[in-house]
């Protein structure tokens, strides 16, 4: 089947003295000629994926879905609260952990349609859990309140938007939220206060698109952090309806926990790797506190602290890869935690009524365990770990590229013991490089098939991250961009070169801000790879701005509607790239409910491929009853999953054996 035909239309427009042609604009609406196009592409994708490899893949993808999943464990006033999904089930469910029991506190498949429970956060007395609800992935939620243990729902709050954990905070008589607005609205940020039995007050509102408040309460007081998508941080406390700054981060992140009379604060400001600060609670919550460094920077980054009875336990990356450091509340050094190498950490949590802490452990062959570590004993257990049909000893080495500006970029190399890899090695490179986001060892599922194969899976910790502090941030995002696909590239080069793999056996993978990594190193270097999947993706970045949360994103790119901003980002804009010459086959996901990428950059740039570049095929998959990523159902991943990998296993000529 030939790529479907789509209609060019005369837009051309001037921006800052440049004519710019968008021939596909038409496709960023949502009516039945852009449904009909959704359609006549999808079965553009169904007539080459639906193929021999496909029905090989199967076979083993589906026994992989049937394996369970644990979330991290939650402890509050004494009881442990974990979202869970058993092997028959298609979406987690909220349990409360006792003994060898759970008690379920909310089922997200007995309820109807495509909803799911995305967050939840308990009470610090335990007594009630919050979670909220969206349906088909739109990330746009119904705010519940069940009672512990019986799950029932006593109040609930319609349409708070995205509303997320960091968004809520418990309070003596009640709770806070922000309420955001729905879906395609402007985004203000309302800042409500409401009680068990309906009461509401709105605290205050916050206009700004880029600013995300974050809440948190002790002893009856509210402590907002107002974070920049970019970073910066300010914490500030509500006082007779006016908000008093505590601590200003300028730039640099910062958030607070509390722990009886003491307030902890941990901030990157003047630690470009992060410290953790300590104050007296009461004085900070009267906005007048006196800090004291209890963990100076180190040589790692500071990634999260859970504060104990006590103990603290400090979480960072070490050159990419999670280590744990337990303090007493002083800040005096106590021990460290033992973890294999090149795994990562998430989760991590403490009760401070309990000298204990919980967190999951992952790998790039071991799906996340979760842990239990009595912190007075220094002994840790183990209380879930998925068991896989389908186990591959891995192999994981960590390499350094030398990229542009002499950026030394960590690579990791992971392939199953026992493969001796050559020019003639199927590859897979993933990178994200933004927001602080951090490519740390992880596990997937649905890759465990592709190590098994012989295949290598390279992971690049690009610019744009954090991984090495804010500064490694910073060096990848506005008129830095650059260096994110630079050091992309400098990595695939390096695979090639070390005879990991070749050209035309290289894949490359991203989503969301990675899949404007892919479409960038598509369009820089398209000689460089033998298939591209660019999942959700941005990749019009001259409207970027114009949809969903995009505006809220200019701090990190940089304004289209700046003259110096639009040069560097149009020197890379994906979709005003692309050239009358070969590309590897392309496979473009997204899908109509996303509430943060818009679906047309993939819509116009498919479009774009297939009428002006030449090799492919170029694909556009879009999914009708999902969103950006969260909230899917286990045979939704499935059905993503066989479609990437049939792509890529296809094009990057790996042969499957179930």
């Amino acid at each position: 089947m030939d790529s479907p035909e789509t209609r060019r239309d005369a837009v051309v427009e001037e921006l800052h003295g440049e004519r710019v042609e968008d021939p596909y604009r038409w496709l960023e609406g949502d009516g039945d000629e852009v449904a009909a196009w959704t359609e006549r592409q999808n079965e553009y994708v169904d007539s080459v994926l639906d193929d021999d490899v496909r029905e090989a893949l199967e076979p083993t993808f589906e026994p992989l879905a049937d394996v369970p999943s644990f979330g991290s464990v939650t402890a509050r006033g004494g009881r442990a609260f974990q979202s869970v999904r058993d092997a028959d089930q298609e979406r987690p469910v909220l349990t409360l952990r006792g003994g060898g029991d759970r008690t379920v506190l909310a089922d997200p498949n007995a309820w109807a349609g495509e909803a799911s429970m995305d967050w939840f956060t308990p009470s610090p007395d335990g007594e009630h859990v919050a979670y909220g609800v969206a349906t088909g992935g739109n990330e746009q939620y119904d705010l519940r309140i069940a009672a512990v243990p019986s799950g029932e729902v006593v109040h609930e709050v319609a349409e708070v938007g995205r509303t997320n954990p960091g968004m809520f905070a418990w309070a003596d008589d009640g709770f806070y939220y922000v309420a955001t607005g729905g879906m395609g609205e402007q985004m203000a940020k309302e800042l409500r206060h409401e009680t068990l039995d309906g009461d509401r007050t709105v605290v205050g509102t916050h206009d700004d698109q880029h600013v995300w408040p974050g809440l948190d309460a002790h002893r009856g007081r509210l402590v907002v952090s107002f974070s920049e998508m970019s970073g910066g941080t300010e914490l500030a406390v509500l006082d007779d309806g006016e908000f008093v700054t505590v601590f200003d981060g300028g730039d640099a992140a910062a958030d607070v926990s509390f722990a009886g009379d003491d307030a902890y604060v941990r901030t990157e400001k003047d630690a470009p790797r992060g410290r953790v600060l300590r104050a007296d609670a009461d004085a900070f919550l009267a906005g007048d506190p006196d800090f004291e460094t209890v963990v100076p920077e180190g040589e790692g980054v500071v990634r999260s602290v859970a504060v104990a009875d006590s103990h603290l336990v400090v979480h960072e990356h070490r050159d990419a890869h999670s280590h744990l450091a337990v303090y007493d509340r002083a800040g005096a050094p106590a021990f460290d935690v033992p973890l294999p190498d090149y795994v990562s950490v998430d989760g991590l949590d403490a009760d401070t009524e309990a000298d204990e802490c919980h967190y999951r452990v992952q790998s790039f062959g071991t799906p996340a365990t979760v842990t239990r570590c009595a912190l007075d004993a220094r002994e840790t257990e183990t209380l879930d770990a998925p068991r896989l049909d389908t186990e591959v000893d891995v192999d994981v080495t960590q390499e350094y590229v030398e990229s542009t500006g002499g950026a030394m970029v960590p690579v990791f190399v992971a392939h199953a013991r026992g493969t001796t890899p050559d020019a003639e090695t199927p590859a897979v490179l993933s990178a994200y490089g933004g927001f602080r986001i951090n490519r740390t060892p992880s596990f997937s599922r649905f890759r465990l098939p592709f190590l098994a194969d012989g295949g290598v899976f390279v992971q690049v910790c690009a610019r744009g991250g954090s991984e090495f502090g804010e500064e490694w941030h910073e060096a990848g995002m506005r008129e830095r961009k650059q260096h994110t696909f630079d050091d992309v590239i400098a990595a695939a080069e390096h695979v090639v070169d070390e005879s990991y793999t070749s050209p035309e056996k290289l894949g490359v993978v991203g989503g969301s801000n990675g899949g404007l990594m892919a479409g960038a190193v598509l369009t820089q270097r398209p000689d460089l790879w033998g298939a591209v999947v660019s999942a959700v993706p941005l990749l019009d970045m001259l409207r970027f701005h114009e949809f969903l949360l995009g505006e809220s994103w200019t701090g990190e790119y940089g304004h289209p509607d700046d003259p110096e901003a639009f040069a560097y980002i149009r020197e890379y804009s994906p979709y005003h790239n692309v050239e009358s010459r070969e590309y590897p086959p392309t496979l473009f996901t997204t899908a109509v409910g996303d509430s943060r990428v818009h679906p047309s950059h993939a819509r116009k740039m498919a479009a774009r491929l297939q009428s002006e570049g030449r090799g492919g095929p170029f694909l556009c998959r879009t999914k009708t009853d999902t969103g950006h990523g969260t909230g899917k159902s286990m045979s939704m991943a499935v059905e993503e999953q066989l479609d990437r990998w049939t792509f890529l296993y296809g094009f990057l000529g790996a042969e499957a054996n179930p």
